[in-house]
């Protein structure tokens, strides 16, 4: 599969989204923004991170937008609405929504990894009302209702 990437003049010299293992299973993305203005988030702060990166998405597959997995854990820096969802049919500038969930600011530099982003299938559905659904065992228990 083809992801076609449309690079944005404040991008130049950040590398494309890249695996960084042949196992992996996201695109690295790399924030865009001014050598000499790095970003800072404050403790509870949040911003759109511009990557300098259009996107075509392939129709019938999403972009999923996630946090990357050491930095959440080492500074608490999170995507805010991970996963963020990209459709298909977006065609502005991929910005990565991130919050500082940690107690000291983040400086976030040019070219530096700042999520991933995971290329997934959707399934589009029917929508049809009913007026009752199939029963389960489950039913209508909620959070924590299958266990601990």
């Amino acid at each position: 599969m083809r992801l076609a990437v449309l690079r944005l003049a404040h991008a130049e010299g950040i590398p494309l989204p890249s695996y960084q293992t042949d196992a992996s299973a996201g695109l690295d993305l790399y924030a865009a923004v001014p050598s000499d203005a790095p970003l800072t988030l404050a403790p509870g702060s949040r911003a759109a991170v511009p990557t300098g990166l259009v996107i075509g998405i392939p129709v019938g597959h999403e972009g999923q937008v996630r946090a990357r997995s050491g930095r959440a854990l080492r500074e608490g820096l999170a995507v805010l609405n991970a996963p963020g969802t990209i459709d298909a049919d977006f065609r502005g500038e991929l910005r990565v929504l991130l919050v500082n969930l940690g107690s000291a600011p983040i400086v976030i530099a040019r070219a530096e990894r700042i999520a991933q982003l995971v290329i997934a299938p959707v399934a589009r559905v029917a929508v049809e009302e009913v007026v009752a659904l199939d029963p389960t065992d489950r039913g209508d228990g909620g959070f924590g209702s299958t266990g601990r």
